[in-house]
């Protein structure tokens, strides 16, 4: 099907045109498609890592576990960042079983190979009982790229690739008025979940369900079509801006009292929303003009270099294929989707929430997860979706579908996706991966 016309809007400049190509089921049900997409797509894009937080001194490191990988960050002497395989070349066994720690020393806890901050191995048991002699300072450890943006770290796969700021374009130039340098991950959660990566990649790239399924975001996030901006780009990343600071326009709540939640923001900027009772709509720009006067003063010294936009929308950056970036003037959310080692139809979410530094605030209040201190992984845990640890009270919702979702998805009943011109970048989204995965259409 092909989705060119329709009420959506799209930027001018930045639109992609779609084939119609038949989204299939067995995309989210078929382990050879997940074998295709481990062979020739998840070795050719740059994960995200961690954050720089993390990585302060020598020897101190993160471990990013994806799929079937595992990959660890080290601090270098020189202040750069080193990537490698979470693999000891002796036997394979994995070497570092944590997420985050410090050592002078990466040790195999098999036979205690031990290797230094740059991966060369330093030590090993009975050196003189090798043919060529002894191993120590010839045998490295894979070693991965390592490129770093704002406050997080990213590695690479493929030798090849482009490097990160090219492959992030244009997110780290629209997203520079935030000054995300020295923000802070308050929240870093994630959870199993039974279904495929996409099914929540599909759910990002749209803002259909946002009536239904997150419907207390309409009184203060305008989500009707005539409003919201959706952009293509030519590397497969794509983006919306959403109207913030104000009730949507698919309901009639301009006419009325300044509903809950938008309520509460105004007085937050020293607003009486009684003041503004039957034009609701007029309070976007009396909290920007109030930002602009008292945010400085409240610590928010990024404000000065935001635009207007900047301070009361937001900006979902999706980036090709499976990382969100959402950001709004305070909070910046990861939202993120890797697959199962094995299982097509498990993934692991991820949830991270940053949080600009803020003089004389030492809590962050309202977060997803509730009031949090504002210190690095205040929250951080790990649970299996279901089980009733919440990933935030937005994702929770976004996550309520899946499993269903799966589920029917492996009905006989189901023969391929009937999409809204809202939807075109899930149609975009996956006859990229059809290219990545099946080939070009010519080959197919």
């Amino acid at each position: 099907m092909n989705v060119q016309t329709g009420a959506a809007r799209y930027s001018p400049d930045f639109d992609q045109p779609v084939r119609g190509d038949t989204i299939t089921a067995d995309r989210y049900t078929s382990k050879e498609w997940m074998e295709g997409e481990y062979e020739k797509l998840w070795p050719h894009i740059w994960h995200l890592g961690g954050v720089t937080a993390e990585l302060e001194e020598e020897g101190d490191f993160i471990r990013h576990n994806f799929g079937r990988e595992s990959v660890i960050m080290v601090k270098q002497a020189d202040g750069s960042i080193r990537a490698f395989y979470n693999t000891c070349p002796h036997r394979g066994n994995r070497l570092v079983l944590g997420d985050a720690g410090s050592t002078p020393r990466i040790t195999c806890g098999y036979h205690g190979w031990q290797f230094d901050a740059e991966g060369t191995l330093v030590h090993v048991q009975d050196p003189d009982d090798f043919e060529g002699g002894n191993p120590c300072g010839k045998v490295k450890l894979s070693e991965l790229r390592c490129e770093t943006w704002g406050p997080f770290v990213f590695w690479n796969m493929d030798p090849n690739a482009a490097p990160l700021l090219e492959w992030l374009k244009p997110f780290p130039e629209r997203l520079a008025n935030y000054g995300l340098e020295n923000w802070i991950r308050v929240i870093n959660v994630s959870a199993d979940c039974e279904f495929n990566w996409k099914i929540i990649r599909d759910n990002f790239n749209e803002s259909y369900h946002l009536p239904t399924i997150h419907p207390e975001l309409s009184t203060f996030i305008n989500d009707g079509l005539p409003t919201t901006l959706f952009e293509m780009y030519d590397n497969g990343h794509n983006a919306m801006w959403m109207v913030g600071h104000q009730a949507t326009t698919r309901q009639d709540f301009h006419s009325g009292e300044v509903p809950a939640i938008l309520d509460d923001v105004a007085k937050a900027w020293g607003l009486d929303p009684a003041d503004y009772k039957g034009r609701t709509g007029d309070l976007r720009e009396a909290i920007i003009k109030a930002k602009r006067e008292l945010g400085p003063g409240r610590g928010y010294k990024n404000y000065d270099d935001m635009t207007d936009q900047q301070l009361v929308d937001y900006f979902h950056c999706t980036l090709f294929p499976n990382l969100t970036i959402t950001m709004s003037p305070e909070q910046c959310q990861i939202l993120r989707t890797e697959p199962h080692p094995t299982d097509p139809a498990k993934c692991v979410f991820q949830h991270w929430c940053l949080y600009p530094p803020v003089e004389g605030q030492d809590e962050v209040k309202g977060t997803p997860l509730g009031d949090l201190p504002l210190r690095h992984d205040a929250l951080a845990r790990h649970s299996v979706y279901g089980d009733g640890v919440s990933v935030g009270y937005v994702a929770d919702q976004d996550l309520s579908i899946g499993t269903t979702q799966q589920q029917g998805l492996n009905s006989r009943g189901f023969t391929g996706c009937i999409l809204s011109q809202q939807e075109k970048r899930i149609q975009r989204f996956h006859e990229l991966l059809n290219d990545v995965v099946l080939g070009p259409p010519p080959h197919r």
